[in-house]
């Protein structure tokens, strides 16, 4: 038989094949799909510029590392303070609307970077960009909430994660490259290409369908303020949280004044947590959208990272090889954790949450991951290399703690929502 004739078998084959491939990393075509594509662009930038800030604020425009420390504390402040009101913003005026506008002020904000001199005009620039970039993630996550159905979005949370993780690893390529070349005409060029991606970002999101605003409601408009349970969900959530800056700040200064391990084990964890998040956390996700699953997918997670933080102690000195296992054995303990964590907190975001107000309350929510990052790199770094494996002991202990209330703050919230009303899940968390 003639090498046509097998052609169009073949052809179907490589097509289907491809097609497969496909949705095992994106998600189905619609609204979710057209927001991983626009994560893709926006979190490219935001790696790239992840690894050139703080170049470029001392190298290029002069500032000394404790004034561009100010500048980020200042930034980041600004951000928390106005999380819940963008979120309420998202509601009231529809979020495609404000995610649209906040990412188009973000490029001109972010190129305007080109023209500030000295410490004062900086801090400004920076502090509006918070504003727009706090607007942004707030409407970002309403837009989650208002286009998917509820039963799906912890799903599309998780592939918008890998997603991320892709592409902020290649915006963090591109920085190795302008770093190696060292050039001031690179750097701004970088923050011109950040820029741009916010402009495409804002442009693209004019492919999603519109979601109805909110309504003003009787009574005060930021509910969420007055919902005790769901704070101190954002509150334990954002603890939790703080094992996000273990392999990016902890374990490298572990690594190199508390192991013999090889300094190139630090690059080989945070590649394997990378990899491991793009194949697993889709998987991860499932069965999380209920606030007691999330809740169970939450201490399940938190369980993990205790164990990590205790091989992680174990490798503190030991030999090269065997500190090198070890080590490699916490990440991978710590990246299921991760993963679990990261599902339940979002099926307890979105499931705790009225969904006449998502935009407010996923605002609030993002408050507790950026009270862990103020938090993590002092207190955890503290711990771990001042106080060697009794410190590791004591994160252990904390992370398994937190995660065991959350099935209790569950009850709580479910109790405070609709009293004396049984819970449709089963009874066991």
């Amino acid at each position: 038989m003639s090498r046509g004739a097998h052609a169009p078998g073949a052809e179907r084959s490589a097509a289907t094949c491809g097609r497969d491939m496909l949705s095992r990393f994106l998600p189905p075509t619609g609204p979710a799909r057209t927001l991983t594509g626009i994560t893709l662009v926006h979190t490219m930038g935001q790696g790239l510029w992840m690894a050139l800030n703080a170049i470029y604020a001392t190298t290029v425009l002069d500032l000394t590392p404790g004034r561009f420390g100010i500048s980020m504390g200042a930034a980041a402040a600004v951000a928390l303070a106005v999380s819940t009101p963008t979120g309420h913003l998202a509601d009231r005026l529809g979020p495609r609307v404000l995610q649209i506008w906040s990412f188009l002020a973000l490029g001109p904000l972010t190129a305007a970077l080109l023209a500030v001199e000295g410490f004062g005009p900086y801090v400004a620039v920076v502090c509006v960009q918070a504003v727009a970039y706090s607007a942004s993630r707030s409407a970002r996550m309403a837009m989650v909430a208002g286009l998917i159905p509820p039963e799906d979005r912890v799903a599309v949370r998780a592939y918008l994660r890998a997603t991320s993780n892709v592409s902020v690893s290649v915006g963090a390529g591109l920085a190795g490259l302008l770093l190696a070349a060292d050039s001031e005409t690179l750097y701004r060029a970088a923050v011109v290409f950040n820029a741009a991606t916010y402009l495409v970002t804002g442009l693209l999101s004019l492919l999603l369908p519109a979601v109805a605003p909110q309504p003003a409601r009787p009574g005060p408009a930021l509910i969420v303020l007055r919902d005790r349970p769901y704070l101190a969900f954002v509150v334990l959530d954002g603890l939790l949280s703080m094992h996000n800056l273990l392999l990016d700040v902890v374990l490298p200064l572990w690594v190199l004044h508390r192991t013999h391990a090889p300094r190139w084990m630090i690059a080989g964890i945070l590649l394997t947590n990378t990899v491991a998040v793009v194949l697993l956390q889709v998987r991860a996700a499932r069965g999380t959208d209920q606030p007691r699953a999330a809740a169970r997918a939450s201490r399940s997670g938190a369980l993990c990272l205790a164990a990590a933080c205790l091989v992680f102690a174990a490798s503190g000195g030991r030999s090269a090889l065997t500190a090198g296992l070890l080590l490699f054995a916490g990440a991978l303990a710590h990246v299921l954790g991760e993963i679990r964590q990261s599902a339940g907190s979002w099926g307890m975001a979105f499931g705790l949450a009225p969904e006449h107000a998502q935009g407010q309350y996923q605002g609030t929510y993002a408050m507790g991951a950026d009270m862990g990052k103020m938090l993590a790199p002092a207190l955890l770094t503290w711990l771990a290399v001042e106080h060697g494996v009794a410190g590791w002991v004591v994160m252990a202990v904390g992370f398994a703690l937190v995660g065991a209330a959350m099935p209790l703050l569950v009850r709580w919230a479910e109790r405070t929502a609709d009293p004396g009303k049984a819970a449709t899940e089963p009874a066991a968390v």
